[in-house]
């Protein structure tokens, strides 16, 4: 069974894929926060801005089978496409519900799957891009995968302590809320001065799409 916020067609937004299609798969629950506004003071990722609770999102809702997922997932790609189908899975935290099921049944719908992930739980093989976010402050485990996005900044936390980590890139996006402007400064100036980091912006935010 697989709980799932909501399904949807879009644009990638952010990281090394922005500007890619894809189905993005957003499950339900997280653990390093419950989701609620009343637990976000005491939440091991605080600054968190998504809605992944219950299954009440479009295209959301509880799936008895993998293989189920993967049909609904497919119904959004465009049919008339020749392209790969691409699908993101995202939450809350995806891993706690993906399973090798999951992996072998998106593989025979042609999915080429991605996640992203806080990297506080072990993947199953076989996704084809792991992009892991680390929070500051939880312990992260998976520390080999293509992509390593970190939200800039975060209080005790320095990039270069993920540089010597396997990853075939590193992003550095700015922390949205009240001091966008100002961390989209400070992301700015230390990719200038890293230049190890790439920019990633929250592309979707500003063009008004999911």
């Amino acid at each position: 069974m697989y709980s799932v916020k909501e399904v949807y067609y879009t644009i990638q937004g952010e990281g090394y894929h922005a500007g890619r299609p894809a189905v993005f798969i957003r499950f339900s629950g997280c653990n390093l926060w419950s989701g609620l506004e009343k637990d976000r003071d005491k939440a091991a990722c605080n600054f968190c801005d998504t809605d992944f609770v219950g299954i009440d999102g479009p295209g959301g809702g509880k799936f008895i089978s993998a293989d189920e997922l993967a049909t609904h997932a497919a119904s959004f790609w465009p049919q008339t496409s020749k392209s790969k189908p691409y699908v993101v899975c995202t939450g809350g935290e995806p891993l706690l519900q993906m399973d090798d099921d999951f992996v072998i049944a998106f593989h025979q719908a042609r999915f080429e799957i991605a996640i992203e992930t806080n990297g506080t739980v072990f993947p199953p093989d076989g996704i084809d891009w792991i992009c892991v976010s680390p929070k500051i402050g939880s312990e992260l485990i998976v520390k080999k995968g293509q992509e390593l996005k970190l939200v800039y900044p975060q209080n005790n936390g320095d990039p270069k302590q993920f540089e010597n980590l396997d990853f075939e890139y590193f992003s550095l996006q700015p922390m949205d809320g009240p001091n966008r402007a100002k961390n989209t400064d400070k992301t700015l100036f230390y990719c200038r001065t890293h230049p190890h980091w790439r920019l990633s912006l929250q592309t979707h935010k500003f063009l008004g799409i999911p």
